[in-house]
């Protein structure tokens, strides 16, 4: 079935590929289908009219342009391995892949900088800048996969936030295409800069609603010494929780704080088994890069560790024992998803309520009847309850649903966030209007407005514009 023709515009695909490599638009509706979909497991997806893959500036003007002229809704897209149907495709849409647009323009030890398109994967922009003695520390468990113009996109985290930080912290400009075809350059080369309002920081986190990144300025860090890697398990995860609280309480500052519950450690060893301790209730996975001191901040994690009940320590012997343990953590989600449908969690509550929080989400999984795994950045308060759903059991789907709310209330009530680096694409749009409140929300359309004035980018995302007709999550659920 094909999508209807946009209003005045009987040749939608022949005006796009006027200004375009040939070959560039796609048309077919079945290789349409499998653009029009990130990694959420649920969520609706409209029918894209087209889909064209860019490979330059021009390119996503030309683009823009034509969808500007008869007001097309156009979606964004990188590598589409988001978890909040951001890049969903919209009915009627184009869907604006960016993925070719994979150069890496600059490398500037000097200035400790990089300049790169939107398609450049994470973890190459690292692999180039270690040949400079640099780093890109934003590293989200996708890095080998997402790509840096989806990490601006959703202000990515990743396993060493709780220490450097995340993507906002490192976009230092950027270069983007405002829905009209007009070419905006944000930011700076320099390390300070107060010039008129922070439109860089204000596009970071935007998920496509405002304009399209074609170029970014990222700023990079000095490589480290290698990290010592460690790992406290624990019989309970209240334990685990008060443990984590203590070491932020006590200053400690590790490279990473990670958490994996129990849940996720036997589908790991199910999926690829490593000799994890399936009988834990959850494990810490702790580094330091501190050089000389790295030994002495690792003593200090696993005295704290100890005293809140960790029932065994240990230090990985070498290097590749600790990418192994690290590997274990990345691959994690991955392998949860082998044990049936998973519905994806992405809360942030105060570091010193994350006790309370992992013992309320225990609580609901069993209220619920159902399996929510716990995983997450421990150190920054940025957790994953990740809800299972067999597939095939329309009962469990709803309890998971229910759950679901349950959770992000949950994290609201305790001064937290319902996202903290996977964004609110399409999956949380009704949620952010209770966290922002009503003023927020105003402003939120203004600034729409002004960047966007037809509501062409990515629309239904983020927020639902007033008296958008867009379907609830629930209802989103049971349509996928």
């Amino acid at each position: 079935m094909t999508v209807a023709a946009p209003a005045g515009c009987a040749d939608l695909a022949g005006e796009l590929a006027a200004g375009l490599r040939a070959g560039t638009v796609i048309t077919d509706p079945d290789v349409l289908a499998g653009y029009s979909r990130d990694q959420l497991m649920a969520g609706e997806a409209g029918r894209p009219a087209a889909a064209v893959l860019a490979r330059s500036r021009a390119e996503v003007q030309h683009v823009l342009a034509t969808a500007s002229r008869y007001r097309i809704p156009v979606v964004p897209q990188g590598a589409r391995s988001g978890l909040a149907g951001a890049a969903n495709a919209v009915e009627g849409c184009i869907l604006l892949g960016l993925h070719q647009m994979n150069a890496i323009l600059d490398i500037d030890p000097a200035n400790r900088l990089a300049v790169v398109e939107p398609g450049v994967v994470n973890a190459e922009l690292s692999a180039a800048a270690a040949a400079h003695g640099l780093y890109y520390p934003p590293d989200p468990a996708s890095r080998r996969m997402s790509t840096l113009g989806g990490n601006i996109a959703t202000n990515a985290g990743g396993l060493c936030c709780v220490k450097y930080g995340v993507t906002r912290e490192y976009v230092l400009g950027l270069e983007v295409v405002l829905a009209s075809g007009e070419v905006l350059v944000t930011g700076r080369r320099t390390v300070k800069g107060v010039a008129g309002y922070d439109l860089t920081g204000l596009l970071v986190g935007s998920e496509g609603t405002l304009a399209v990144t074609t170029q970014a300025t990222l700023a990079l860090r000095p490589v480290v010494d290698a990290p010592l890697t460690m790992v406290a398990t624990f019989a309970s995860v209240p334990d685990a929780g008060a443990a984590i609280a203590a070491i932020v309480a006590g200053g400690q500052v590790p490279a990473m704080l990670e958490l994996i519950d129990r849940v996720h450690i036997r589908a790991i060893e199910a999926y690829r088994p490593m000799g994890l301790d399936t009988d834990a209730a959850l494990m810490l996975l702790a580094q330091a890069d501190t050089g000389e001191r790295a030994c002495a901040d690792l003593r200090e994690l696993a005295a704290t560790c100890r005293e809140f009940g960790a029932t065994e320590i240990a230090e990985a012997s070498d290097a590749a024992e600790s990418d192994m343990l690290l590997e274990a953590r990345r691959i994690a989600y991955t392998a949860l998803e082998h044990t049936g449908r998973v519905i994806v969690e992405d809360v942030c509550v105060p570091r010193s309520r994350l006790a309370e929080f992992l013992c309320a989400t225990e609580a609901i999984a069993a209220a619920s009847d159902l399996v929510i795994g716990i995983l997450g950045h421990a150190g920054d308060g940025n957790i994953h309850p990740n809800i299972v759903v067999p597939h095939d059991d329309p009962a469990a789907l709803a309890r998971a649903l229910l759950a679901f709310d349950q959770i992000m209330g949950l994290a609201l009530t305790m001064g937290g966030t319902i996202t903290g680096e996977h964004g609110v694409g399409s999956l949380k749009r009704g949620w952010l209007a209770r966290e922002i409140g009503p003023l927020g929300l105003s402003l939120h359309r203004g600034i729409k407005a002004i960047f966007d004035p037809d509501n062409i980018l990515n629309p239904g995302k983020v927020f639902a514009p007033a008296g958008w007709p867009g379907p609830s999550f629930q209802q989103q659920a049971r349509l996928a």
